[in-house]
């Protein structure tokens, strides 16, 4: 029962400590203010820029799958077929398991559009007969992140005896997801540089840090204290800078992301599109802090245990 009840205070005491530790790093800290932010506005701005990247990718890919639902065919079918043939064909697709939805346009209403948008009104009413053909759209079904899945849903539709020509582009979905793919991995490499960028600021910092306490550090090894005990407050004080930096980022990337709100929401609006840019989750901001928070003791860390050693009392 008493080993319990020491083994109890001991830890208590453990627990006290690095509590005094942790808190007397931070007044080490506001001690310095103008350094203290100065070196977290870098950590910040390092940090907030891939963040930043990631979350607007993250954005780009809700998009893309709307997008998703723009991607047609265009049947273009004979010039002998009817409007009833026709009709009959899309009620028919209206039933494939693959397939959305099925609009027609006939002879007569893709002619007036043509003449509307093309610019050759006038030109168009000296031709003997209607040269273009009724054209059916069909919405897939399908995913456009599988391009594979719906060129086997074009290739179906070509044989269909009515049908002259099926016509989809898919390079745009090509493109996109290819470009989106570039963009994660760029981000991952920046966000990895600067991770890097941060570890050497941080240890930089330490660095300095032990040189200026370098006398305070060699009275308490002359009276016996362990490196462990001399590490803990340094340790201490990359997590705060690493914790300060991780807060900094996240206003950082918030603010810089509403700022292009506004503008996206105009632009989204020029095409008839209701696209809002969406923000940091709380599960996305706890991890950016993390991130930092262990950025920041491991960059303590390593300088630390590189400089340390090397003070010796004389």
């Amino acid at each position: 029962m008493q080993k319990a009840a020491h083994t109890n205070s001991l830890f208590i005491a453990y627990l006290v400590h690095h509590l005094r530790v942790f808190v007397a790093s931070l007044g080490h800290l506001s001690r310095a203010p103008v350094a203290t932010l100065m070196t977290s506005a870098v950590i910040a701005i390092a940090l907030a820029l891939p963040t930043g990247m990631f979350v607007v990718i993250e954005n780009v890919g809700v998009l893309s799958h709307s997008w998703d639902g723009s991607t047609q065919i265009s049947l273009y079918l004979h010039k002998a077929v009817s409007t009833q043939q026709a009709q009959g064909l899309a009620d028919r697709l209206k039933l494939h398991r693959d397939i959305n939805a099925v609009s027609m346009v006939d002879k007569e209403d893709g002619l007036k559009q043509f003449t509307a948008l093309s610019g050759f009104g006038d030109a168009l009413k000296y031709l003997d007969e209607n040269p273009l053909p009724t054209v059916l759209i069909v919405q897939p079904h399908i995913d456009a992140s599988r391009p594979e899945a719906v060129n086997a849903l074009v290739q179906e539709l070509q044989d269909e005896r009515l049908v002259d020509m099926a016509q989809l582009d898919m390079e745009w979905v090509k493109r996109l997801y290819t470009l989106l793919e570039l963009a994660q991995r760029a981000v991952w490499i920046i966000g990895g540089l600067l991770a890097l960028a941060v570890l050497l600021i941080i240890g930089n910092t330490i660095r300095l840090d032990i040189e200026n306490r370098r006398a305070e550090i060699e009275v308490s090894k002359l009276i016996g204290a362990s490196n462990a005990f001399i590490r803990r407050p340094f340790l201490y004080t990359g997590l705060w800078y690493g914790l300060l930096g991780g807060i900094f980022a996240w206003i950082l990337t918030t603010v810089s992301l509403s700022l292009l709100d506004d503008p996206i929401h105009r632009l989204s609006g020029l095409y008839q599109s209701s696209f809002q840019l969406s923000g940091m989750s709380f599960s996305q901001v706890l991890n950016l802090v993390a991130l930092s928070c262990l950025l920041g003791l491991a960059g303590s860390w390593l300088a630390v245990g590189r400089h340390l050693s090397a003070i010796e009392p004389s």
